[in-house]
């Protein structure tokens, strides 16, 4: 039983396809390449695509049997913080995409679980869910400025990069107060 989502979709929505001009038949293509703003919370805790950003799509249509294959690439800026560091972090994101839109009411629709394949609703394809998941899985969960980043100072909370090499915090353990001053007194 076909799985369809009861709302429907705006068509004038940055991503939302509208494949009224592909036609409807096996090895049919349209490439689309646009610059749409990002959706809301793309990403993770510590880095994302910035809300409104310019994701720029370079995208290929493909009509199939069962519905239209749309593959490419999505790529855009992230904006975060390094998880040792805590630096500002400014990078770009480039993503490949590939999903099967299944056409309503047909095989591939009416037998495949809902997670499986991608659906179209009449003409349109809602990318948002697709572009969403390609882009929130590449990106690290726990991002770095630099792959050799120390972080910080675990006492004083500097930046080790700031520090000199032989920087250390003297850790007394309260039990030994006593002896500690003796040995100064020798010295």
């Amino acid at each position: 039983m076909p799985k369809h989502l009861p709302n429907p979709l705006d068509p004038r929505s940055p991503l939302v396809l509208d494949t009224r001009d592909l036609p409807r038949r096996p090895g049919a293509l349209r490439t689309v390449k646009r610059v749409v703003p990002a959706p809301v919370d793309l990403g993770v805790e510590l880095i994302r695509v910035p809300q409104g950003a310019d994701l720029s799509l370079d995208l290929r249509l493909e009509s199939v049997s069962e519905g239209v294959l749309v593959s490419g690439t999505v790529s855009g800026p992230v904006t975060g913080e390094c998880g040792r560091c805590l630096r500002e972090i400014n990078d770009s994101v480039t993503v490949t995409v590939q999903e099967l839109y299944a056409y309503e009411h047909s095989t591939t629709d009416e037998t495949a679980e809902e997670d499986e394949v991608g659906r179209m609703r009449g003409d349109l394809i809602d990318l948002e869910p697709e572009v969403r998941d390609a882009v929130v899985l590449a990106l690290p969960t726990n991002p770095l400025c630099r792959e050799d980043c120390p972080g910080l100072c675990p006492d004083c909370g500097v930046h080790l990069d700031d520090l000199p090499a032989d920087h250390n915090h003297e850790q007394l353990d309260p039990r030994w107060a006593g002896l500690s001053q003796m040995i100064r007194k020798e010295e």
